[in-house]
């Protein structure tokens, strides 16, 4: 475990908007004004600008495997900025009820966390990363779509430097998903995991479009492979699961059950539930070398 010096920790309050994931695709509807927070972590005192990595977490919550990435990455000589975009709105988690919130709010949150840090005076605004666990993974994959990217005044030429999914869920697919930023792109997922098929699959889709994206699976490693506090699998036998599900996008960002034909409800028969979170010594290992080449090539800490 890296345990790494934080020369200065900011709670840093913004504002966000809480919509729905149909009315985030379509444009459509300004949403509920939400104020969220997120904590950031430089690593050294003085008055150098960092490269930086925004960190999206998933249904439970910020959970330890985020904050173990934090480590890493300060390590490093990079700033840590970790949305919590579950409190501000009166979530706990959604791994049983996953409709409580859509699924991209966290892409809202990364979008405008993005803009706020560009202008911290610590902050490298060039060097900016996105880096989502599972929900949150999925959410960074969609903010790297570029008509995403078009719709959203709100950036303002702001642009992430590279992005980071570890365990997507790649059941979705959305209009003109192959379409991503000429950034780096890198998915890393466990073979035992539920999504690994779909996310494969996508990725292919993307490189077959010239994009700079990589897959990664890791030989028996299940969903959540890296948090190393599991020292025993952990099974959550209510939480919601739509691997059985196929869903796309159509007019006005409606999500539809491609078997129904009919609009995605989380009623659906093809939703599960229960699945287990598992910590695998040697792919966290070597999903953390993978990353680490990552950032020193993208965000070239010093």
């Amino acid at each position: 475990m890296v345990c790494a010096q934080v020369a200065r920790m900011e709670v840093i309050p913004f504002q966000s908007i809480t919509l729905t994931d149909e009315a985030f695709l379509s444009g459509h509807g300004s949403g509920k004004p939400v104020t969220v927070a997120g904590e950031l972590r430089v690593p050294r005192g003085g008055t150098e600008r960092f490269p930086a990595v925004i960190l999206l977490h998933g249904s439970g919550g910020v959970s330890g495997y985020v904050t173990d990435w934090e480590q890493e990455f300060l390590a490093m000589g990079v700033a840590t900025f970790v949305i919590d975009s579950y409190s501000g709105r009166g979530v706990v988690n959604t791994n049983d009820d996953e409709s409580q919130l859509g699924r991209l709010v966290e892409t809202e949150d990364a979008y405008r966390a993005l803009v706020l840090l560009s202008k911290h005076p610590r902050i490298d605004p060039d060097r900016i990363m996105l880096m989502g666990f599972s929900r949150g993974a999925q959410a960074t994959l969609v903010a790297s779509l570029k008509r995403i990217q078009r719709a959203h005044d709100a950036l303002r030429g702001s642009e992430f430097a590279g992005y980071v999914a570890l365990y997507p869920n790649c059941s979705w697919k959305y209009r003109d998903d192959a379409n991503v930023a000429d950034k780096p792109i890198r998915v890393f997922q466990g073979s035992a995991d539920d999504y690994v098929a779909a996310c494969r699959a996508y990725v292919a889709r993307v490189r077959a479009n010239g994009k700079d994206i990589q897959f990664t699976e890791y030989p028996d490693a299940g969903h959540v492979f890296d948090w190393r506090a599991l020292t025993q699998p952990l099974k959550l036998p209510q939480a919601q699961s739509t691997r059985n599900c196929q869903l796309e996008e159509v007019d006005d960002g409606q999500i539809i059950n491609v078997k129904t034909k009919r609009p995605f409800s989380y009623s659906d028969p093809c939703v599960e539930r229960g699945y287990t979170l598992a910590y695998n010594a040697k792919a966290s290992s070597e999903v953390s070398r993978a990353v680490r080449v990552l950032v020193i090539d993208v965000l070239k800490p010093r």
